[in-house]
């Protein structure tokens, strides 16, 4: 009975074991049954190591282990030491990306001239150019430009205003009309805002055929950057000595006139030694952004001493101003020679301006 009882606990401890094993095959994953516990090949469950049953060896389905990190995986993301071979790296060219496109930087735009007064309000290349200066003024200045004009000045600003509403796509630019006042011009210009102006007109025409199609926005120059023009008095003649008395003329040359010389002469001033010199100005000559004037000394009084050096001359039109320091001289008294004693010697000098003939001096 004992023997029959034994055979019967083996082959439900048998068949038991391979209920579990053919479980544990089917299962990939190896994963423990609900609630947690382990399942042991022996047939019985234990929720650790201590609760494993007794009775011979026990061998412990692989519970699910966690997944690995990234220093245990091989090539391809699989573990490194078992599983499907790494899988093969593939180099891959990158396909091109879409082009940038940015707009181009749009040329430098005029520089200060410095600005004409313009007392006159009448338009001139001088004060149109001022008015260019602001690019969002270029349909104003084009309209101030006449139309019958024919100096070269007047076709680099009418060129100009052209290309200026051009390149920033505003209505009344022409690309072509700017080109043709470029090609129209008959040698370089002789004004010193004619010169920037005709620098700024070709660079912006050798942006257009660069880049047919592209617009860029002008910024206005600061009036701290370098001018256009450095208006000053380069000489003052007063004749090879370098000295003037009161009445004399002076011939003083200006240049980098920033203005119409025309306003000069009617609303300008010359102060020699702080005094105004006396009579209108006169334009001895003029060519381009350059004038001779004509003045005279005016009596200088006490406060320029005779003898002096030092003396200064001012040119004045409005809030322009040129000076000229230490430009002459004032010449001193003349020396008298010493006081002779009519005698003798005299007489025959007397006698000759007198006209009548001198006596021989007795011997």
């Amino acid at each position: 009975m004992a023997v029959s009882l034994g055979t019967r606990v083996s082959a439900l401890l048998f068949v038991g074991a391979v209920a579990v094993a053919t479980a544990a095959v089917t299962d990939p994953g190896g994963s423990p049954p609900r609630g947690g516990a382990r399942t042991d090949v022996s047939g019985g469950t234990a929720e650790g190591s201590a609760g494993a049953m007794s009775g011979g060896p026990v061998a412990k389905t692989p519970s699910a282990s966690p997944s690995p990190g990234p220093s245990a995986l091989g090539a391809g993301g699989t573990e490194a030491g078992g599983g499907a071979p790494p899988a093969r790296e593939v180099s891959r060219t990158p396909s091109p990306s879409a082009p940038t496109t940015t707009a181009p930087a749009a040329p430098d735009w005029l520089p200060p001239g410095p600005a004409s007064p313009d007392a006159d309000h009448r338009p001139d290349p001088d004060s149109v150019y001022d008015l260019l200066r602001s690019p969002d003024r270029c349909r104003d200045a084009l309209g101030l430009v006449p139309r019958a004009s024919t100096g070269d000045d007047w076709k680099i600003l009418r060129g100009l205003a052209h290309a200026c509403l051009a390149v920033q796509g505003r209505e009344g630019g022409s690309w072509a009309a700017a080109e043709r006042d470029r090609s129209a011009l008959t040698g370089r210009p002789d004004t010193c805002k004619g010169r920037a102006a005709r620098r700024v007109l070709s660079g912006l025409l050798a942006f257009h055929r660069a880049r047919p199609s592209a617009t860029a926005r002008l910024t206005e120059r600061p009036a701290t950057a370098t001018p256009a023009c450095v208006y000053t008095i380069t000489s003052v003649d007063v004749g090879a000595d370098g000295e003037a008395r009161p009445g004399d003329p002076l011939r003083i040359e200006l240049r980098g006139t920033c203005f119409d010389p025309a306003e000069l002469l009617r609303e300008g001033s010359v102060l020699v030694g702080g005094v105004p010199a006396a009579g209108p100005l006169r334009a001895l000559a003029r060519s381009g952004d350059r004038l001779v004037l004509a003045a005279v000394v005016p009596n200088l009084g006490p406060g320029v001493a005779q003898g002096s050096v030092g003396v200064t001359v001012d040119v004045r039109y409005a809030t322009t101003e040129a000076v000229r320091v230490d430009a002459f001289r004032v010449p001193g008294p003349e020396v008298s020679g010493p006081a002779q004693t009519p005698g003798a010697s005299d007489a025959p000098l007397s006698a000759a301006r007198a006209g009548v003939p001198a006596r021989p001096t007795p011997g």
